[in-house]
């Protein structure tokens, strides 16, 4: 699994908040640094992709695993 410099847990929450919340966390971070986001919202997988592409960052990887999703992103 790749390392990440921040985490995130938005488990519970539902759209749009865990893209909010990553979108807060992301500016804080600096470029190239892996934010980690753990959710449980079955369409942040889609919401997550669709983020990535419109705001240039990285979509690294996702995966899902007892019905939490974890998200890997790269800061632009």
């Amino acid at each position: 699994m790749t390392t990440f410099d921040r985490d995130l847990d938005v488990r519970g929450l539902n759209c749009p908040l865990p893209i909010l919340r990553a979108k807060k966390a992301l500016a804080e971070l600096k470029s190239g640094e892996v934010l980690r986001v753990l959710a449980t919202d079955p369409g942040s997988v889609k919401d997550f992709q669709a983020f990535a592409k419109q705001t240039g960052n990285q979509l690294l990887s996702h995966e899902e695993a007892d019905k939490v999703f974890t998200f890997l992103m790269k800061k632009r």
